[in-house]
């Protein structure tokens, strides 16, 4: 019996109906391929962060001048930044701390007599003065004499600790604006004795408060020349050679004769 194979009229495209195999996909590359190959290459020798490693290894000998650009740039930025941040939150504890001392202030009664003795010769005209001139500011007098009283104070410590030419001149200021006022808030009978003890007491005070000032120019340093001797060494030698060369001079051009 013949194969159906070799019947004629057989059809022999049933070959077409099997499945068609398709090629597999490339594997897939592990996750963060990329950046492992870029780190391992960062860390051989010259690598990126091989080097960066390297500056901060040799920053503690290099000093802030001479180490890498990159790491002194980073170490500004923080710096400031943590300066920053620190002058921040001082300044807000030294602003709430002044409020609350400003708040405080009312119960210091100006124009009234509380001080007694030498010092109620100066206080109690300014504490009239400030009273007198301060009604129409938003702060109350008390306020302003507070206020007062804390440059006087800090104008004398600061002063007395630091020696510092704006200080001084603050302190200068206010001992002239005590003086002013009281000459003018000091009844006209015993306004010079006044003004005289408000001197005498602001001359005593100035001996702490511009401790160290003085007229005098300060005397000029000698200069300190220093003298390199292999420097030294090679403008003698030079010398020694430019003395052993003999001296050139050109002929004269001799003297021509003209006849008549």
């Amino acid at each position: 019996m013949p194969s159906p194979d070799n019947t004629p009229g057989h059809d022999h495209h049933e070959v077409a109906n099997l499945p068609v195999p398709f090629p597999k996909a490339p594997p897939k590359k592990p996750p963060f391929a990329t950046l492992r190959a870029w780190w391992n290459t960062a860390w051989v020798e010259n690598g990126v962060l091989h080097t960066m490693w390297q500056d901060v290894l040799n920053a503690p000998e290099a000093g802030l001048r001479h180490m890498a650009p990159w790491l002194r740039t980073v170490l500004m930025v923080a710096a400031v930044s943590f300066v920053a941040l620190m002058a921040k939150a001082a300044g807000d504890v030294i602003l709430q701390a002044l409020h609350q001392l400003l708040t405080a202030v009312p119960e210091v009664r100006v124009g009234v007599d509380t001080s007694s003795g030498v010092s109620a010769v100066v206080d109690q005209p300014v504490r009239t003065y400030l009273t007198q001139h301060s009604a129409g500011l938003l702060v109350e007098g008390s306020t302003v004499y507070t206020l007062w009283l804390l440059t006087g104070i800090v104008g004398l410590v600061v002063g007395f600790l630091s020696r510092n030419n704006g200080v001084r001149a603050m302190w200068t200021g206010h001992g002239a604006a005590t003086v002013w006022m009281v000459w003018t808030a000091t009844p006209h009978t015993s306004r010079p004795v006044a003004v005289a003890l408000t001197v005498l007491a602001w001359t005593f005070l100035s001996a702490f408060a511009l401790r160290g000032l003085t007229l005098r120019r300060p005397a000029a340093r000698p200069v300190k020349v220093t003298v390199r001797s292999e420097i030294h060494a090679v403008l003698l030698g030079a010398h020694a050679i430019a003395d052993t060369q003999p001296a050139t001079t050109s002929p004269r051009p001799s003297a021509t004769t003209t006849g008549r």
